[in-house]
């Protein structure tokens, strides 16, 4: 559950500024951002962590604004292979529920290794839109 409206966690998936923001497992202290937002538009993620950069690169399948997106996900981790990671979000009386899923991992590491990821990723998601301005209405 996210403490935001579908439109806003989309909004928060698709803003380069924002991703800058939360999308920080681990160890990562700082990400570069580089996104063409439109199907078959790339993705490209360089995590800077304790233990050098991770280079993560994709390509967008589906978006369907405010309810679904989806991309590949190749890194070291998923031995350069194209993963697949699908997120569903749905209108929840407390804001958002979202379901996260990454398909297509090469081995129990990867898979083990990105659950890990996606939990932190997620609560630091979670805070960041707790922690967001209010919205005016001037």
């Amino acid at each position: 559950m996210l403490p935001a409206s579908p439109a806003e966690v989309f909004a928060a998936w698709t803003d380069p500024e924002s991703i800058r923001q939360w999308m920080l497992p681990g160890d990562v202290g700082a990400i570069e951002v580089e996104l063409d937002l439109r199907v078959g538009g790339s993705l490209r993620l360089v995590m800077r962590g304790e233990s050098g950069d991770h280079v993560i690169t994709g390509e967008y399948r589906e978006i369907i604004p405010p309810h679904r997106l989806a991309f590949t996900w190749a890194s070291a981790v998923t031995r350069n292979v194209a993963t697949l990671v699908s997120l569903e979000l749905h209108e929840h009386a407390s804001g958002t529920a979202l379901t996260l899923t990454h398909e297509r991992l090469p081995d129990d590491e990867a898979v083990t290794s990105h659950r890990g990821g996606w939990t932190t990723i997620v609560e630091k998601l979670a805070t960041h839109l707790a922690n967001r301005p209010a919205k005016s209405d001037t």
